[in-house]
């Protein structure tokens, strides 16, 4: 037996068992095969980036506007709103940015001389606040409202795609500067919403100023209330530093909001006191009526004289600006 066991343990078969069971098989490795070839994908997917990735677009320092001369700008599309506005959005070249300073205005007339004029031949020219943002590329956006009696709503309304306007701007209307006042009231009706929403839409935007708006805006009926969603929208997100009250002249049934005109209980109840002096600023634009009866005529491009309700309140000059 002691024979039959040295044998064995002398054979090359069995030791070459034994010598498998022990020692750990050796298997070369790939693993730095697989380093060396992401280090290449990744260098060539640098490369790849770094040749095909366009350089950063300088930043805009210029307006394609002009506050000096009139320009032609192609009208892109018309988007209807409603049963009397539509949106009106105009091209600007090189997909720039109107750069409207807030708040301020566009002048308009027709592209062609011999449309749009008074009794007298000269053109007509009225003044629109866009509602797209100052830094919107490429697209200048008016939100007109046709009036039957309003020469330049009609003309722009009966404008194709593709044809021209021309316009002139920015005009100036109100140096906004943010915590410039606790409170503002904007006070609107109609069409004259959209220099408020303006004013609204940038100050709301900033999370460093901490100015308390209140926007009363009046119209005749609910289908009249122009950017409705887009107010409704900011109230819910900016709802702990905006207030927001609607008012119809003709309520429909169901309608729990105040009606009539904004009158002096109105504004006693939603607007700051005239007590708060330099602190409060009251904004208002609407129907010369409804400016008028508010804070009194304006003397062309002046504010005129405060007069109206927010005068017989104690309102001051100072604490007012009629857009």
């Amino acid at each position: 037996m002691s024979l039959l066991r040295t044998a064995l343990r002398s054979s090359p078969r069995v030791l070459g068992r034994r010598f498998a069971s022990t020692a750990p098989e050796q298997k070369s490795s790939n693993l730095p095969l697989y380093f060396i070839g992401a280090g290449v994908a990744g260098a060539g997917a640098y490369y790849y980036l770094e040749k095909n990735t366009p350089p950063p677009k300088p930043k805009q320092e210029k307006s394609p506007l002009d506050p000096e001369n009139w320009k032609d700008f192609k009208l892109k599309k018309i988007i209807p709103y409603n049963h009397n506005t539509s949106k009106f959005v105009f091209e600007l070249p090189n997909d720039e940015a109107s750069l409207l300073p807030v708040a301020s205005c566009l002048v308009v007339k027709s592209s062609d001389p011999e449309a749009l004029l008074n009794d007298k031949g000269k053109p007509i020219v009225r003044p629109y606040t866009p509602i797209s943002p100052p830094d919107q590329p490429g697209e200048l956006t008016f939100l007109i409202k046709k009036y039957e009696t309003g020469n330049a709503s009609k003309y722009i309304h009966a404008l194709k795609e593709g044809e021209t306007l021309a316009l002139k701007g920015p005009i100036p209307k109100f140096p906004y500067k943010e915590n410039e006042f606790d409170q503002v009231a904007l006070i609107g009706g109609g069409s004259g919403i959209t220099p408020l929403y303006q004013l609204l839409t940038h100050a709301l935007q900033s999370p460093t100023d901490k100015t308390k708006f209140t926007l009363l805006f009046s119209n005749v009926t609910e289908k009249d209330i122009l950017l409705r969603q887009e107010l409704d929208a900011l109230k819910k997100q900016y709802g702990d530093k905006f207030d927001l009250v609607y008012l119809v002249d003709k309520p429909s049934e169901g309608w729990s909001g105040p009606s009539g005109f904004i009158n002096a209980d109105i504004i006693k109840k939603y607007v700051g006191s005239p007590d708060l002096k330099e602190k409060v600023k009251i904004f208002v634009c609407g129907p010369p009526g409804q400016v008028n009866s508010l804070a009194g005529k304006k003397q062309g491009p002046n504010q005129g004289e405060l007069a109206g309700i927010l005068k017989e309140l104690g309102y001051t000059q100072d604490q007012v600006f009629k857009f």
